[in-house]
């Protein structure tokens, strides 16, 4: 009898576990046109803005929940807002340059989610609910960085909004980094993403 019953409540977890929906996982690709990671740098008594190019995808769940993503910035792709176009091109060539980003050698910085949870706090970012937690590689080193993030959904779309600083310095980018000498660019960036995917 007692082999019996077992066997009753073996066959009934079977049954429930197989009439449980599984989640879909879906993949979201980035619209390289319209998504960009904004950048501001700034010294002590004036800055330079302007906004990479972003691509790759997301992962979600059925119910919206982030499993993963991958994205690359191609650092060719950098842009400057503010300047006149006669000196804009020295700007942009001096950051693709050893003194900054290398892009000779480092052609690409790159983000991986590692990790996404909801969030509550007032980090200045509006209408932010999950915290992002993820790698960041640029200039051949990678390092972890968190920043809370507005994620929404739209039928078989996504949009991702982010401000925050970066410190350039933890990636090895310390050139221009003493208060003391003529040229002297802060350590902190403000960064801005704007991202726009799909499911294809």
């Amino acid at each position: 009898m007692k082999n019996l019953v077992s066997a009753a409540f073996l066959a009934a977890l079977l049954i429930t576990g197989c009439n449980q929906p599984s989640k879909e996982i879906r993949t979201y690709q980035v619209n390289d046109k319209t998504s960009v990671a904004e950048w501001k740098g700034s010294t002590p008594d004036h800055s330079n803005e302007g906004a990479f190019q972003v691509t790759g995808s997301v992962q979600a769940a059925s119910d919206g929940t982030i499993q993963g993503g991958k994205f690359i910035i191609p650092i060719a792709s950098i842009k400057n807002y503010n300047l006149p176009d006669e000196v804009k091109g020295q700007l942009l060539e001096h950051l693709k340059s050893p003194d900054f980003f290398n892009m000779a050698l480092h052609p690409n910085a790159a983000f991986e989610i590692t990790k996404i949870e909801a969030y509550h706090g007032q980090d200045g970012v509006q209408n932010a609910n999950q915290l992002v937690t993820g790698n960041f590689t640029l200039a051949g080193q990678t390092h972890p960085i968190s920043f809370p993030a507005n994620i929404t959904y739209a039928g078989d779309s996504l949009k991702v909004a982010s401000t925050f600083k970066l410190d350039r310095t933890q990636w090895g980018l310390t050139k221009y980094n003493n208060p003391k000498e003529k040229m002297y660019i802060l350590p902190d960036a403000d960064i801005s993403l704007k991202l726009q995917a799909a499911v294809q």
